[in-house]
């Protein structure tokens, strides 16, 4: 109170609205993965070693993008493709009379850029980067899980993307479940820890959904924090074209002699010789480059979905479920999911993991057709949406109420956070984030001596606010149900 020792006249304003609470971003998520470079103009970005087990791992920092366009300036494009081609002639009298070109890809493991590109085709904006280190590497498990303990020094990443998970393979090419599932879990971990950010994952690998992988990835995430994560299948084929270099490509020709009907090869001729590229003719080159670019880049789904989801947060608000949507640059699926087949991945039995199945449908596309947590069994949080729902209100609530820390724990500031939080909830219910026919039936807040605290907790600096909310739920099942009506006149 101020003290008055002049005559006069003096005005004081009194605060009789509550602050406001800002609400954070929903969709941030932070990419991890090997890059072609992490720096622009000769300055590379600062790095940190991060210990995982016995071993230290240097990633790094995070790098905050808003585009593919700053993604390239900071970080490159994608490493070039591996491609071996043959080509097959057939001579008769020393007259060419056939001749078919086939082009063969071993896809690098180091395809973050893919992904990106993906990412931002499907509604993806403003994310984070953390550089493993160049492209031409091995994915290695601990390497990853150092990329995520990187994530976890930055505030504003709400999503855990780990792409590059889905190709932890063994020196013969194996894919390795067990340490997929420990980079998932350190995600997993880390999510239910800052209670900010969620972890979209991927089931690999291509199979059938019939397979052993889906096991197999069930297996590997445990039981913990599953509240925090959702998983995907299958892979996608996408619309993208391989990075690749021509003067690199090792071609193989093979001739032979004679030819029937059909114009198949029927006479071994000539063993098979190996060219440079650049000493093959024109029109040879050509063809080469036409049959290598039918090719297609085929994914893991995560990266997609973590645009999806941005792009539903920005339409519709963080309380949609991310389902029910196309997907842009995806030409088909690498397996056509049954009803009966997503009955298995939808509501499993065993542990309740459940995966979320992305299914083509005649006339309307490649759709993600699923919208649970990985705790499928589990009533209050099942459902992606209001998990993230949750995620967004606490963490908006927490930065909101930062500010009256250490003010007196009395009426004034129990009435002032009160007022905050209902009114933060009151437009929530206005947009449809909440469910009820009035405000007292989509929400309450409690706070103050006798309702949520004690004297004991007053005298030991404790200052207790209960939050209730009717979160709205995807309608995921919808019954129509029909019957036989009497005539009434």
């Amino acid at each position: 109170m101020a003290t008055y020792k002049t005559p006069g006249v003096y005005i004081e304003e009194i605060p009789k609205l509550p602050p406001s609470i800002a609400e954070v971003e929903t969709a941030i998520p932070a990419f991890i993965g090997y890059t072609q470079r992490a720096g622009i103009d000769g300055s590379p970005l600062p790095t940190q070693s991060i210990l995982v087990g016995s071993s230290s791992h240097t990633v790094s920092e995070a790098l905050r993008i808003t585009s593919l366009l700053d993604y390239v300036t900071y970080f490159g494009t994608g490493a070039n493709e591996t491609l071996a081609v043959n080509i097959a002639e057939a001579y008769e009298n020393s007259v060419l009379k056939s001749r078919k070109v086939s082009a063969t890809f071993t896809p690098s493991k180091n395809n973050l850029y893919y992904h990106m590109q993906m990412y931002f085709a499907n509604g993806g904006g403003p994310c984070y980067i953390i550089s493993l280190g160049t492209q031409g590497n091995a994915v290695v498990k601990d390497k990853l899980i150092a990329g995520v303990e990187m994530a976890k020094q930055y505030d504003e990443p709400t999503l855990l993307v780990i792409p590059e998970a889905a190709n932890l393979v063994d020196v013969g090419g194996a894919f390795l479940p067990a340490d997929a599932g420990e980079v998932y879990k350190a995600a997993l971990t880390q999510a239910a820890s800052l209670k900010d950010r969620f972890v979209i994952m991927d089931v690999c690998k291509k199979n059938s959904s019939n397979s052993t992988e889906v096991t197999a990835f069930r297996t590997a995430i445990g039981s913990n924090n599953l509240k925090y994560g959702a998983a995907y299948y299958p892979f996608l084929n996408t619309s993208l074209s391989y990075i690749y270099d021509l003067s690199a490509t090792t071609t193989t020709i093979k001739r032979s002699k004679d030819l029937n009907n059909d114009g198949d090869i029927l006479d071994p001729g000539e063993a098979a010789v190996t060219v440079a590229f650049s000493s093959l003719t024109s029109d040879v080159q050509n063809l080469i480059k036409q049959e290598a670019d039918k090719y297609r880049v085929t994914l893991s789904p995560a990266a997609t979905i973590a645009g999806v989801y941005a792009s539903v947060d920005n339409a519709r608000g963080v309380w949609k479920a991310p389902a029910n949507v196309s997907l842009n640059y995806v030409s088909s699926l690498t397996d056509q999911v049954s009803d009966d087949e997503q009955d298995l991945l939808n509501v499993d039995t065993q542990a309740g993991k459940s995966i979320n199945a992305i299914r083509s449908f005649t006339g309307k596309g490649n759709l993600v057709w699923g919208a649970r947590t990985l705790a499928g069994n589990d009533n209050e949080w099942r459902y992606i949406s209001v998990r993230r729902f949750f995620n967004m209100v606490e963490e908006s609530a927490k930065k909101a109420i930062e500010a009256l820390v250490f003010e007196p724990n009395d009426a004034n500031t129990w009435t002032k956070i009160q007022g905050m939080i209902e009114n933060y909830l009151l437009t929530l219910w206005r947009e449809g984030a909440l469910q009820g026919a009035k405000p007292e039936h989509a929400f309450y807040v409690s706070v103050g001596l006798g309702k949520t605290m004690t004297a004991q907790d007053i005298l030991e600096g404790r200052l207790y606010v209960e939050i209730g909310m009717a979160a709205v739920r995807p309608a995921e099942f919808i019954i129509l149900r029909f019957s036989h009506m009497m005539a009434q006149s």
